[in-house]
């Protein structure tokens, strides 16, 4: 089993920053890759970011060049540096992490943290 918690949500003006961060405990050792994804209101839930545990990273296209993810494995905690942040990025973000399971990949995932971008 592996627990998530995000941390670091908020409201924010068009053109801020915002820090996520995600703490990971319980059999971290198994993770293999971690991400964030986001849902807005009726729209689906979609990646925004990946880390896999060799550093190698993913970036949707939208937020390329403006969000950087990064891990640090001595905290068991990964994170989200979103910049230049504008009303889209609007909706719950989670924490995700994938690790084997019985059927294969096992999806885990944080309860979620709420970015609103607004003046």
């Amino acid at each position: 089993q592996v627990r998530l918690v995000e941390s670091g949500g908020g409201l924010v003006q068009p053109g801020g920053s915002l820090r996520l961060s995600c703490a990971a405990s319980g059999n971290i050792f198994s993770i293999y890759v971690m991400g964030w994804y986001r849902q807005a209101p009726g729209k689906q839930r979609e990646l925004v970011a990946s880390i896999a545990s060799g550093g190698s990273t993913n970036y949707a296209d939208s937020v390329k060049g403006r969000f950087i993810i990064s891990r640090d494995n001595s905290k068991n905690a990964m994170y989200l540096q979103m910049s230049s942040l504008k009303p889209e990025d609007t909706a719950v973000y989670y924490c995700n992490a994938k690790a084997p399971g019985p059927s294969g990949v096992h999806d885990y995932w944080g309860q979620g943290t709420q970015v609103t971008v607004s003046s």
